[in-house]
């Protein structure tokens, strides 16, 4: 007689008391942690920087391909939870997908073992991303504050450390009291954050349609917007101007003593800065270095028009673009692990992972994305985006100062919007550590990683050694991930407690290699695994069903398939082929993935061993009926 496999009811979908959420309470959870107003503020700088000097002109195009290949991973999950509503997540669907086929059943565990494996070098890593990208926010905000403490464009690396530990230990006792986070607070953190940022893209839009061909307007000057020439003087260095390795003299915007922009003169009047959009200030060309200022390459500055922004410009320039875009896209599938809280999980889960995916990531993104790069310009291009800790911020204080009409009313507007980022951020990281710290409590249930991270608190009901292990975890990732910006030099009156270690020079920060890019990436690569394992698992489900349909459970879980190895292949080759891809950091990173997947292999087979626990499923299992 064939072995009935009887899940908990946890995984059963057998505890309808939960049951209280249709399918927009569904949506509204799964949207929380894509969180579309926070993540354009944090990785608009990394898409500008990697791939530089000309990839990020295909940045809008880029999250369409990401679109592209997240619906037809979320179309697999749809799929998926149809047949098992209450099971949660990849972990789950792969154990009985297998269990229920005549011949694969016997790979049942190991296909288990394997995406429940990989899917930690998403869920261990992004919470540790998150808690990164947020110490570099609140950097940024706390130079707003005190100016004359904290360096607006060199983050204290001191005090990013010490953010890291707290903020991962406060998210972390958020997650072990059980406070999860309720339907209506999701909902009041989405509304507001997508909120401040459609209307930061109204106005971005608009400053760019107010500011024709030849228009007076702004540029970013030491952080404060200004309509004027800004004089320059010479560079000194030891008493004498610095000369660049041409010969010239190195120049400086001149800053009065109070650090404002002095302004040219003409005419007994601070000359006007006046924009243009002419294609050879849109992509100049520009020395490929300061070492070789002969070598001239081409560099992306701004769109020259509208239908500039939608171009692909170019495949390697997307492909680069759609796989940092993907760290803003996932979190649709956290979904599929609410099956005891929904009043319909068959018929609402797979409409939830596809809605969710479509209202921020087909709508506010595109939308907002377009508008930031729109708004590029030639007071405020891509490298100084790339060059800044917050390029959004930067933006809204121009555009602010534009509408508003004064610089301490843009960096108000700035500073509402920057809380709206803040308070989305929270919720996003506990979000994505709960459901890190679940995956990790759900394998330690099955003896597939050390029991203890099986264990729930006496009290609190919650995975509280699992829950605790990722905060360290990500306590310690977020303090590598904010290790990696190239910084202009630090100014004399900033060398203080807060910059007391952690400094280096620019030229050396340029050799090293960015760890943000490489967190990201690391996460990214952790994305596209458990993707690609979701799209072989929906494969394998529905190849013996009656419900089996040849493009939903063929050609698309293959697309998705495709797709995902080919970014992470991408990455192999790209930094020969594309001007301006680093080696390093992708790289780096796909050894941290090939490392992980050893450890991981030698882990199982010892851990199998030693529990005598086979390998291969020795007869056939009966799944648990959708």
């Amino acid at each position: 007689m064939p072995e009935k496999v009887v899940a908990p009811a946890s995984e059963a979908g057998q505890t309808p008391n939960r049951s209280t959420l249709g399918l927009t309470g569904l949506t509204i959870n799964a949207m929380a942690l894509i969180a579309p107003g926070a993540f354009l503020w944090l990785t608009f700088q990394i898409q500008a920087l990697y791939g530089a000097p000309m990839a990020g002109s295909a940045m809008w195009f880029g999250i369409v391909a990401a679109l592209l290949l997240c619906f037809a991973t979320a179309i697999s999950y749809a799929e998926l939870s149809k047949l098992y509503p209450g099971a949660g997540s990849s972990y789950f669907f792969a154990e009985q997908a297998f269990l229920r086929k005549t011949k694969a059943y016997k790979f049942a565990r190991l296909a288990k073992f394997i995406t429940g494996w990989a899917s930690h070098l998403y869920y261990w890593v992004y919470p540790g991303c998150m808690v990164g990208v947020t110490a570099i926010l609140s950097g940024y905000l706390l130079s707003q504050f005190y100016p004359n403490t904290f360096s607006g464009t060199y983050n204290s690396p001191l005090f990013m450390i010490l953010f890291c530990i707290v903020f991962a230990a406060g998210v972390a006792y958020i997650a072990f009291r059980g406070v999860t986070g309720t339907t209506s607070v999701n909902m009041v953190i989405n509304i507001v954050q997508i909120g401040a940022l459609l209307v930061f893209s109204v106005m971005a839009i608009a400053y760019r349609v107010q500011h024709p061909e030849g228009a007076r307007g702004f540029q970013l000057v030491n952080g404060i917007p200004v309509d004027y020439v800004v004089a320059q003087e010479a560079v000194l260095e030891n008493g004498k101007p610095k000369l660049d390795p041409s010969g010239q003299p190195v120049l400086q915007n001149k800053l009065d003593a109070d650090g404002n922009p002095v302004p040219e003169m003409k005419d007994g009047q601070p000359a006007p800065f006046l924009l243009s959009y002419a294609p050879e200030e849109a992509t100049a060309m520009e020395p490929v270095d300061a070492d070789h200022p002969k070598d001239l390459t081409p560099h992306f500055k701004f769109h020259p028009k509208a239908g500039s922004v939608p171009a692909p410009h170019g495949f390697s320039y997307f492909i680069i673009q759609a796989c940092i875009a993907i760290l803003i896209l996932v979190g649709f599938e956290s979904v599929t692990s609410m099956g005891e809280e929904a009043k319909n999980a068959k018929r609402d889960i797979p409409r939830a992972v596809l809605l969710s995916l479509a209202i921020q990531g087909g709508v506010c993104y595109l939308i907002e994305y377009f508008a930031a790069n729109y708004f590029l310009n030639k007071g405020y291009t891509l490298p100084n985006a790339s060059a800044s800790g917050a390029p959004l911020g930067d933006m809204m204080v121009m555009v602010g100062t534009w509408l508003f009409g004064s610089y301490a009313a843009g960096r108000a507007f700035m500073l509402v919007q920057a809380f709206t980022v803040f308070l989305a951020l929270i919720g996003t990281t506990l979000s994505c550590l709960s459901t890190g710290a679940r995956v990790t409590y759900a394998m330690g249930k099955d003896e597939e990683v050390p029991g203890h991270f099986g264990m729930l608190h006496g009290k609190r009901l919650t995975p509280y050694r699992a829950i605790w292990t990722l905060a360290a975890l990500s306590a310690l990732i977020g303090i590598i991930t904010v290790g990696g910006t190239t910084p202009t030099p630090l100014e004399e009156k900033y060398h203080n407690v807060w910059y007391a270690f952690g400094l280096f020079e620019p030229s050396t920060y340029a050799r090293l290699p960015n760890t943000l890019v490489i967190v990201t990436l690391v996460s990214n690569f952790g994305t596209f695994l458990l993707y690609m394992l979701t799209c072989i698992v929906a494969i394998v489900a529905f190849r013996e069903h009656h419900l089996y349909n040849g493009f939903k459970h063929m050609v698309v879980p293959l697309f998705g398939l495709a797709a995902n190895l080919v970014c992470m292949l991408f990455y192999l080759v790209g930094p020969f082929t594309v001007s301006g891809m680093s080696i390093k950091e992708p790289y780096i990173a796909l050894a941290v993935c090939g490392a992980w997947g050893v450890y991981g292999a030698v882990y199982f087979m010892r851990a199998s061993k030693s529990k005598g626990k086979p390998v291969y499923m020795e007869k056939q299992a009966i799944a648990l009926s959708p």
